[in-house]
């Protein structure tokens, strides 16, 4: 049902005190050992770029993504850059969104690392997925605008899954002491775009669980924050009608003179990855070189 590069058969086995003092500053150093990290939309755009700088700083990666036939070779070789890193790769072609292949995953995830050593297991996760619909709330003829099973749809995948990942890894006892939990949001989470209503619900839904999973998390040394990248030049950008307007506008205006990149967003992720940065939570990080306090878009 889904492709795997890489997996170990082992079971779930959870410590007593899997978020002891003890054993938070082991698990994100520098050392060589096998540390985990879930990557939600992880064969294109962000996911893609976080998935390789993350495999270059030491980590696995489990990487979930939604490919039909045509774009599966992209997934291949984001599996061998993972390997070239000396990195193992488990990559599940399913829909995120969907519980039973979530049980699916989480079953994968549990034979590879749940018996490892709780530093061992899932320390990273970010939530990555632009799937949703594009439409205006009012159109004619009505038949064009959003309906409720879209807005529904777009907002449980974009907003509502990354509670659903985050309790099933937390429950199942495969979150690390010491684990950082990223979501991708954007400015359209407050600023208008055409077309982006449904979307733009789900960013605010994503921010809210944001900060309510950051304080129901804290006791067990959790962090969890969002990261809102500037306009990037993604495959999910390219779906925003107007997109090409928007970039011109973001180049016109930027201080920086440029747009953000998924390596801006990847190199952002790996340093809130550090023993410093553990303090850092329930916020949403712009990663954007100033474009939103500048009054871009």
């Amino acid at each position: 049902m889904f492709g795997v590069y890489s997996a170990r058969t082992q079971t779930i086995s959870r410590p007593a005190d899997r978020f002891s003092r003890a054993n938070i500053r082991a698990v994100l150093t520098s050392e060589t050992r096998s540390r985990w990290a879930l990557v939600l939309g992880a064969s294109s755009g962000f996911g893609e770029a976080c998935s390789i700088a993350l495999a270059k700083a030491g980590w696995n990666v489990f990487g979930v993504h939604l490919d039909r036939k045509s774009t599966q070779p992209n997934a291949d070789r984001i599996v061998t850059e993972i390997a070239a890193a000396g990195r193992k790769a488990e990559f599940f072609n399913v829909n995120a969104a969907d519980d039973a292949r979530r049980g699916e995953v989480m079953a994968a995830i549990s034979r590879a690392c749940g018996q490892d050593a709780p530093e061992c297991r899932v320390s990273v996760v970010l939530h990555s997925l632009a799937f949703g619909t594009l439409k205006p709330f009012f159109a004619e003829p009505r038949e064009n605008a959003m309906t409720k099973a879209q807005l529904e749809m777009t907002v449980d995948v974009m907003g509502n899954s990354f509670v659903y990942w985050t309790q099933d890894l937390f429950f199942a006892g495969l979150l690390a002491p010491g684990a950082r939990i990223f979501a991708m949001t954007s400015a359209g989470d407050h600023i208008v775009w055409p077309a982006y209503g449904a979307v733009s619900a789900a960013k605010a839904a994503l921010e809210s669980h944001i900060r309510q999973l950051a304080v129901e998390l804290a006791p067990h040394r959790i962090s969890v924050n969002a990261l809102r990248a500037g306009v990037t030049d993604t495959p999910a950008l390219r779906k925003i009608p107007g997109n090409e307007q928007m970039i011109e506008r973001v180049l016109s205006m930027h201080p920086a003179g440029r747009l953000t990149t998924p390596a801006d967003v990847a190199g952002a992720l790996v340093a809130l990855c550090s023993d410093g940065a553990a303090w850092v939570s329930g916020n949403v990080i712009g990663v954007d070189g100033g474009e939103d306090v500048a009054g871009g878009r």
